[in-house]
């Protein structure tokens, strides 16, 4: 299917990266290249580089950044990954990057990918093709506690146990092969008050499986660790969220990276040396408007977080 999708804050995104016509920037989340466009139009002497684990993304993007294709290099890679993509292109710091950390919508609506529990399709919810585990693999194959941990933390899905003991008599009796047959299993471990909810019962443990599939929690803390030592001084930082997990990892990141000094409040002064590495551009998050989430309800639950480097 083709590869719509609409970004999300993209005004306030370009505004927090300041972007400057011969800086170096990074969009780790290509997605449907809508900030990728934005920020290759503002370019003269500049370069992007543009990465996606999702190939289908990449060869989208590539048509839709083809009028500065001479300032644009895509690559296909995992975001944590911002050492070897760029020491590969030779680069040392570099002047901005921003990771919008949303499912993109093609990867929800095409139902073949295996991320809706709407659509029938194999369990499969990889955002990279070519990597090894997939959904089929966790709900098949992973053990009911841990199974039950990541639909309770990755879902906060107060219903967990009752689910995952159901995913487990379930797959005693055949595999559990496709989106539909999990979104059923999900819904007959509900209690009846949980099924009056306004959301689908199945939205939760979803996330959740596709949060483990791919490791999105543990590649969005290694990402903020490796960003901001690839940041010059006066680089920017830009990351939307849209679940309070990823918000909490990017938070604390960046207040820690704000604050530098680690010693006990009780310290009269400091011995551990750390110095503070960023500026928090805002205290509080920026949020969609009220013009934004009508034209596009999936907005309503991210949040751009940015930073300067010192």
């Amino acid at each position: 299917m083709e590869f719509h999708h609409i970004s999300v804050l993209l005004p306030e995104s370009i505004e927090a990266l300041a972007i400057r016509p011969d800086g170096v920037y990074l969009d780790g989340t290509l997605g449907g290249a809508g900030h990728s466009c934005e920020i290759a139009r503002r370019l003269t002497t500049g370069r992007l580089i543009g990465v996606d684990r999702d190939e289908t993304a990449l060869r989208a993007a590539g048509g839709r950044l083809a009028p500065w294709k001479d300032r644009v290099t895509l690559v296909h890679s995992n975001f944590k990954e911002i050492d070897a993509i760029l020491d590969a292109q030779g680069l040392g710091q570099i002047d901005g990057m921003l990771f919008d950390l949303g499912v993109s919508s093609p990867q929800l609506d095409d139902g073949a990918r295996g991320f809706s529990y709407l659509a029938d399709a194999p369990l499969d919810m990889r955002m990279d093709g070519s990597a090894g585990l997939t959904a089929r693999e966790v709900v098949n194959t992973w053990p009911r506690e841990e199974l039950r941990r990541i639909l309770f933390e990755y879902g906060e899905e107060r219903y967990a146990p009752l689910i995952a003991a159901a995913i487990e008599r379930r797959r005693a009796e055949r595999p559990i092969e496709t989106t539909l047959e999990l979104a059923g299993v999900i819904r007959g471990a509900m209690p009846a008050q949980a099924l009056r909810e306004k959301q689908h019962p199945a939205k939760r443990s979803f996330q959740a499986i596709r949060i483990a599939v791919n490791d999105e929690l543990h590649a969005v803390g290694e990402m903020m660790q490796a960003a901001v030592p690839r940041l010059r001084a006066g680089g920017r930082l830009a990351v939307i969220t849209f679940h309070s997990l990823e918000d909490r990892i990017v938070k604390n990141a960046m207040q820690a990276a704000a604050k530098g000094c680690t010693c006990p409040p009780e310290f009269p002064v400091c011995v551990c040396g750390k110095r503070p590495q960023l500026r928090l551009i805002s205290r509080k998050p920026m949020v969609p408007g009220a013009k934004e989430l009508a034209e596009n309800p999936r907005a309503r639950s991210a949040k751009l977080r940015a930073a300067e480097k010192l």
